[in-house]
């Protein structure tokens, strides 16, 4: 035997736990022994599909439609984000539409966990509350009571009475989500797993939990901003293209039906360094305000690159494409780029936006509050096409939008029909040089942009 403190696979520090194999295990079956017998596909009987719906758009659209009876999830996401306050709404409307809810909480005592529903104002009958952390004593508990849902509050919690190891090890959460996760699948109770995450933002434990589980939620937000936002990053039963869209009050979270208009509220109009770009969370647009502040770096020193809510590998990139095919001088500026709202953005069509608000900041020439920027940009320069291009322009339109900035080879065919009416000029650019000359201005190297008027 040989001791190991590192483990070889995920490099991780003691997390192997020695595991004594059974004594006397059964030889196998010989060849030919077994009376199993596979069936072909079209003759096999497939389930009807039942879902309990929550009568939340927001939930029911990131579920997939309801959650499914015997169903595994796990949600996970940073400390304070809000999971057991979620989860508690999501049994507070399970317990008011389909029946009995188990809630319960290795980590907070009935006390505290019914102070937190009388907030809320989740109060039924139909939802009991249990703080344990044994698997065994579960089990008893869900035999004897029953329940259709149930919540784990946290799995790194749990402890197995098998396993010597502390709760929170390798060995104990995979034993608790074995156990608890059988027990679902065998009475068709629906079950919600609590998950931690590690400094990376990534759940802990073993991967095998993402794998032993239907779905895997993960629960985004900053803690000093009120939106919060549920994404799916495994669904057996639905897509995961779906993000449900929160506000935190005081009363729990709330379903934020126009979040484009809430984020772009308290946007400061005629600023330099601030553009309006068109995301998608999910199959719906969302606008968002990008802000960039430049400024002069303090003694010669090296320039400081901070960024927040958008990826700091593609604004290095983007600043990169400025200095070498734009020609604005970014070597002695300090750069700061900021997605308002405390959302996150992650997809390539907010490019052009960043380099547009980077270089009204360095101008100090704001453009039109009313102009939507989105493209992707290439390391020459140029601007790319993006999907979707016909929702995010009605979607701008819908909220007032007169002009938008888009990728010159972006045709008037391809938008769909349907959309709202009304009319919102194009303001075509096929490098980047082009884009911030059509909306600032300041290079007079560009050629001029084309515009049409495109009715959506």
């Amino acid at each position: 035997m040989k001791w190991l403190g590192r483990c070889p696979s995920c490099e991780g520090w003691n997390t192997l736990v020695e595991e004594v194999a059974p004594q006397g295990a059964p030889a196998g079956r010989p060849r030919g022994a077994t009376a199993v017998r596979s069936v072909p596909v079209t003759e096999a009987k497939a389930l009807e599909e039942q879902r309990w719906t929550l009568g939340d758009s927001e939930l029911d659209r990131v579920f997939g439609g309801g959650i499914v009876p015997g169903s595994l999830m796990l949600v996970g996401g940073e400390p304070g984000v809000g999971k057991s306050t979620l989860l508690l709404q999501v049994a507070s409307l399970f317990a008011h539409q389909h029946g009995s809810v188990l809630y319960v909480s290795g980590e907070e005592s009935v006390e505290q966990v019914a102070m937190r529903a009388r907030r809320l104002g989740a109060l039924h009958d139909a939802l009991r509350i249990l703080s344990e952390s044994r698997v065994e004593v579960i089990q008893e508990v869900i035999a004897v009571e029953a329940p259709q849902l149930v919540v784990i509050d946290s799995i790194q919690t749990m402890q197995h009475p098998d396993i010597p190891s502390s709760p929170g090890s390798v060995a104990q959460v995979r034993a608790s989500c074995y156990e608890l996760g059988r027990l679902g699948k065998e009475q068709g109770i629906a079950m919600f797993f609590v998950g931690h995450v590690n400094k990376q933002g990534d759940l802990a434990g073993p991967k095998l939990l993402e794998h032993a589980v239907d779905v895997v939620l993960n629960f985004e937000g900053e803690q000093h901003t009120a939106f919060r936002l549920l994404r799916a990053a495994k669904n057996r039963f639905g897509s995961t293209q779906e993000v449900g869209i929160f506000e935190m009050t005081q009363g729990g979270l709330r379903p934020v039906q126009n979040p484009s208009e809430l984020l772009l509220a308290e946007r400061p109009l005629g600023t330099p360094g601030s553009v309006v770009t068109a995301s998608r969370e999910g199959t719906r647009p969302l606008l968002i305000e990008v802000q960039a502040l430049v400024a002069p770096t303090a003694f010669g020193g090296t320039p400081r690159r901070q960024v927040a809510g958008v990826d700091y590998h593609r604004v290095s990139i983007i600043l990169a494409v400025l200095e070498r095919r734009v020609g604005i001088n970014l070597q002695t500026q300090d750069v700061y780029v900021n997605a308002a709202g405390g959302v996150r953005i992650s997809e390539p069509a907010c490019d052009l936006a960043i380099a547009v608000a980077v270089a009204s900041s360095y101008y100090g020439r704001a453009i039109d509050p009313l102009t939507l920027v989105v493209g992707e940009v290439g390391l020459a320069g140029e601007v790319r096409s993006v999907g979707h291009m016909g929702e995010r322009l009605a979607e701008a339109t819908r909220l007032g939008f007169r002009k938008a900035l888009v990728p010159s080879r972006y045709r008037q065919s391809s938008a769909p029909a349907g959309k709202p009416s009304g009319a919102i000029e194009l303001l075509g650019a096929s490098t980047v040089q082009e884009a911030i000359a059509a909306v600032l201005g300041e290079s007079p190297a560009a050629k001029k942009p084309g515009t049409a008027q495109v009715p959506y």
